[in-house]
């Protein structure tokens, strides 16, 4: 029997995850999760892929606020409400969609850029901001929010075990930045899973996710290399894109629980 493994949410979209017991599931992914995003002067998102220096942030997870803190600095830490309802609107670009957004706090825009180096300000998607997923997927005009492209990322665990014998030096999962990972499955089995439930959630695999250079980057340290993306080119490449995981749309709400099975139709 298939089992959820892996829980994991990143609140502020290319900072630091958070792996959980136990998370809601809202109508655009998992609660907090990719609600905040860093932007630069024009409003354009900011990640890892430019900035590898935003794997140093770290985000944890408090009652009414989420604690950031540089990895080698934790002293200096700042935190952030999880209930914004009004603020200052803008207009932000992830990728192709431009969405409303909230401004947070002048002072977190003076601590973020600081730490990394970069102008930056950091937004909020309220629940009044829609932002729908590609129509070529979707089946109910599905929401997501500050992720690249859908509500949530599925990894099998035997895929990164499998990835893992043909490196010369074994990755963590947080390269590849699931929000669920799944034991009990064969190695890319998710390739083929089509539709499946936990709980009271059906979930669709719509589409393979394509990966980036964010995956090269070490999340303890922020330093970049060539692998696994070099190795999973090797063997994972389609249509000129590398391969790796699954994304998802689903339907329904309610509570995701490690353990949980993992119901194949």
């Amino acid at each position: 029997m298939a089992t959820i493994s892996g829980l994991f949410i990143y609140p502020i979209k290319s900072l630091g995850g958070i792996e959980l017991d136990s998370v809601l599931v809202t109508d655009r992914g998992l609660q907090y999760d990719r609600r905040w995003m860093l932007v630069d002067a024009n409003g354009r998102f900011l990640t890892q892929r430019e900035h590898p220096v935003m794997a140093l942030l770290q985000v944890g997870l408090g009652a009414d606020h989420l604690l950031v803190f540089h990895k080698h600095h934790p002293e200096e830490a700042i935190q952030i409400p999880l209930d914004l309802t009004n603020g200052i609107e803008l207009s932000v670009t992830i990728w192709d969609d431009t969405v409303q957004a909230l401004l947070v706090d002048k002072n977190l825009d003076n601590w973020f850029s600081r730490q990394l180096g970069i102008n930056c300000s950091l937004v909020y998607m309220p629940d009044s901001s829609r932002r729908e997923v590609d129509s070529r997927y979707a089946s109910q005009k599905e929401i997501t929010s500050f992720s690249d492209a859908y509500p949530m990322l599925l990894i099998g665990q035997a895929s990164l075990d499998d990835l893992n014998t043909r490196l010369a030096s074994p990755v963590p999962m947080n390269r590849f930045r699931p929000n669920i990972v799944v034991e009990g499955w064969e190695a890319y089995e998710e390739d083929s899973i089509g539709s499946f439930q936990a709980g009271a959630i059906k979930f669709t695999a719509v589409k393979p996710c394509a990966r980036c250079v964010l995956t090269t980057i070490n999340q303890e340290t922020g330093e970049k290399g060539k692998d696994p993306l070099k190795t999973l080119a090797s063997y994972r490449t389609q249509n000129n894109k590398v391969l790796f995981g699954q994304n998802l749309v689903h339907i329904g709400s309610g509570y995701l629980e490690k353990g949980m099975n993992i119901i194949s139709f």
